[in-house]
């Protein structure tokens, strides 16, 4: 997975003024993998990539930085 994911994801979550805590509740995480993630420390699950995909409305391409909008 190319870096941009880890960009996307932070940008998204701002931009829909969500914590991470916020954001790993939605997800059903804990909001350290939110950050890990964020820092591109660990990638995660496919699962969790389509649930990102859906609540911030975006296609799985655009959230792991393989297309623009």
């Amino acid at each position: 997975m190319k870096c941009e994911f880890s960009e996307n994801l932070k940008y998204l979550r701002l931009e829909k003024s969500l914590s991470q805590t916020k954001l790993a509740r939605l997800m059903g995480v804990s909001q350290s993998s939110i950050s890990e993630w964020e820092n591109n420390v660990r990638e995660p699950f496919m699962s969790y990539l389509l649930r990102l995909a859906e609540i911030f409305d975006v296609s799985l391409d655009y959230l792991c930085g393989l297309a623009d909008w």
